[in-house]
């Protein structure tokens, strides 16, 4: 309820002109959200009938995992995928007689034959003492290039079995319904990736509504950005982070002697988690530029709390991410700080932009001001001159025309005053004259003369 009330005073403050109760606003939502919904239906649909292409994009990972692994073993010569057949090979090489097994090799090219011939020394040397191994490998008359190619072997730990410890197997499922919801999983989130710009879009006509003419032009390429950076954030954990996470904790596994027997649906959770969440960090720059459009943030302070930005941001790190290690926590700190700092620079070049402009505009309002004078000189002879009119009396004709158009009126109003003079004396005759009329008694006319 809080955050929420804090969403509604944004969306206030972005429309002061059109503030709405909190019912209103509650409306609002539930149409957002009904939108929201409804969008991730719909390309979650979509996305549900690719699921065999997602389930060969999301198990990439994994494949380089094991040819990095493996890269490490072999030496620089050899080549993870021929290495990989040539295991295969010596393998169903086993339990056939020596004609059968010759005409299988005879299938192959030399140097896949020779590999073959490396895993099955490396598979005998791996069971005696390391001090006999010389020994051996000089009785089964293997050249100089051969001995050293099965030594390089034995050091780094390489496995000449299929299904050793350190092959990572993923395919597992514990319940029969586990495969129809791996589908649906790989499908929701590859559906918020398809539909992210809409619900980004959404999302921003909820927090800002009443947008007017020239914010909703520059609304189109804030999406676009907004989708790019999510998209960036995206392809750097599937190409560059995720790989190394999931080695180091392979490698982790091989070094505690523990199998790698990944589930295939904890990894899937975890692969998408962490891909989503790396491209919802790489949105920081447009919630930071959107808070500071707003005036919710500017450049001196963001500079000024950098440190305690910088700590937010670890502890963001460490709750989000999948994982509870330092090593994840470090992939999604680093590049969210550096972000950060992007932001600021943004924030510094808009303070600036906006001060030149508020500049230039006073340069323009002074430089207006000080023309002015000069301007309204010309400007006013020629509105007196254009405001000149003509004048009946100038000319004799006009003169008379305009003697003759006020005599009736002058006879009129005198005809006027002279019929309403008797009226005013016969109403008020006691007004006109201060003399006491004859037949008034002597004793009344004297007082009225005193008075």
């Amino acid at each position: 309820m809080f955050l929420l009330k804090k969403v509604f005073q944004l969306r206030d403050k972005a429309n002061p002109d059109n503030e709405k109760p909190f019912l209103d606003h509650l409306e609002d939502l539930r149409v957002m959200i009904t939108r929201v919904v409804l969008t991730l239906l719909i390309s979650m649909l979509v996305c549900f009938s690719f699921q065999d292409q997602l389930m060969v994009i999301i198990r990439k990972p994994v494949d380089q995992v094991m040819s990095i692994h493996e890269s490490k073993m072999l030496p620089k010569e050899v080549d993870g995928k021929n290495w990989e057949l040539a295991r295969k090979i010596e393998h169903a090489l086993v339990g056939l007689d020596p004609a059968t097994a010759e005409h299988l090799l005879s299938q192959f090219d030399a140097s896949t034959r020779k590999l073959v011939d490396a895993v099955r020394l490396l598979r005998a040397s791996a069971v005696l003492p390391a001090e006999k191994r010389a020994d051996f490998l000089q009785h089964a008359k293997a050249d100089q290039p051969m001995a050293e190619m099965v030594t390089t072997l034995l050091a780094n730990g390489a496995q000449p079995d299929i299904d050793a410890k350190g092959n990572l197997q993923m395919m597992s499922v514990l319940t029969p319904t586990e495969p129809f919801m791996l589908s649906m999983k790989l499908a929701f989130f590859a559906g918020i990736v398809l539909a992210f710009p809409l619900l980004m879009l959404f999302t921003l006509q909820f927090i800002l509504p009443g947008l007017h003419t020239h914010e909703k032009k520059v609304l189109w390429p804030a999406l676009a950005v907004g989708f790019g950076l999510f998209l960036m954030g995206v392809c750097f954990a599937y190409f560059a982070v995720l790989p190394r996470a999931l080695t180091f904790f392979f490698e982790w596994g091989l070094s505690m002697g523990v199998s790698n027997d990944w589930r295939i649906g904890e990894y899937v959770t975890f692969a998408t988690q962490f891909t989503l969440l790396f491209g919802l960090s790489f949105e920081l720059p447009v919630v930071v530029m959107v808070m500071v459009k707003l005036g919710l943030l500017t450049y001196e302070s963001m500079s000024r709390t950098r440190a305690y930005a910088i700590l937010a941001i670890v502890v963001t790190a460490a709750i989000i991410t999948p994982t509870p290690d330092a090593f994840t926590l470090c992939l999604m700190a680093v590049p969210m700080i550096m972000l950060y700092e992007v932001c600021i620079w943004l924030a510094w070049f808009d303070a600036r932009k906006q001060r030149q402009a508020d500049e230039a505009e006073e340069r323009e309002r002074m430089e207006r001001l000080l023309n002015e004078p000069q301007q309204e000189e010309p400007e006013g002879g020629e509105e007196e001159d254009r405001g000149d009119h003509w004048d009946p009396s100038a000319s004799e004709e006009g003169w008379k025309a305009g003697q003759e158009a006020e005599t009736p009126s002058e006879e009129s109003d005198a005809s006027a005053e002279n019929s309403d003079t008797p009226q005013k004396q016969d109403d008020t005759p006691a007004e006109e004259s201060d003399t006491p009329p004859d037949n008034i008694p002597g004793e009344e006319k004297r007082r009225m003369t005193d008075l």
